[in-house]
């Protein structure tokens, strides 16, 4: 129940918000709700059902996002996996390595960027791939999605939100 989903005025999905900040933008008449839980919010005089879905009553033009580079965004584009030795990662165990190294002028960009497990990157190190005799699973590219929203919603996905996000 903690988080909301928040649509377009055309339905589009938007991103998730906490159902708190949905009930204020309920009652300043900023969304309309469109789905909710079961729980209900209660106050000293009041009391409704926490909303799960809610859709702006002006819609907002967003144009073309771009993704903002994080270690989060980056394990949902490379899917939680060591891009050198496929061994499944977390938040935890999952390190950034820099294809071409930055001692060597890489930058810390979408397409310089990969996730890896600790021992893949200790092994390459400072090296470029052909040093360290090493392959990626597959070439880093900037998404054109939000790669946070898909982890967000990978887990428990609330009923509610299916027929918006098919």
């Amino acid at each position: 129940m903690a988080t909301t989903l928040l649509l377009n005025a055309s339905f589009e999905p938007l991103k998730l918000i906490s159902w708190q900040r949905a009930v204020t933008m309920s009652f300043l008449g900023k969304v309309e709700v469109v789905d909710t839980y079961e729980h209900e919010i209660r106050s000293v005089s009041l009391a409704i059902k926490a909303p799960a879905v809610v859709r702006l009553v002006s819609y907002i033009h967003i144009g073309k996002r771009k993704p903002p580079l994080s270690k989060i965004n980056l394990l949902a584009r490379d899917e939680f996996t060591c891009q050198y030795c496929s061994e499944q990662l977390n938040k935890q165990n999952a390190t950034i390595d820099h294809v071409k190294p930055r001692s060597q002028n890489g930058g810390t960009s979408w397409q310089n960027c990969v996730i890896s497990c600790s021992d893949c990157n200790r092994k390459k190190g400072s090296k470029s791939l052909k040093q360290a005799k090493m392959k990626l699973l597959k070439t880093p590219k900037q998404p054109d999605w939000l790669p946070i929203l898909s982890i967000r919603l990978h887990k428990n996905l609330p009923q509610a939100w299916l027929v918006f996000l098919k």
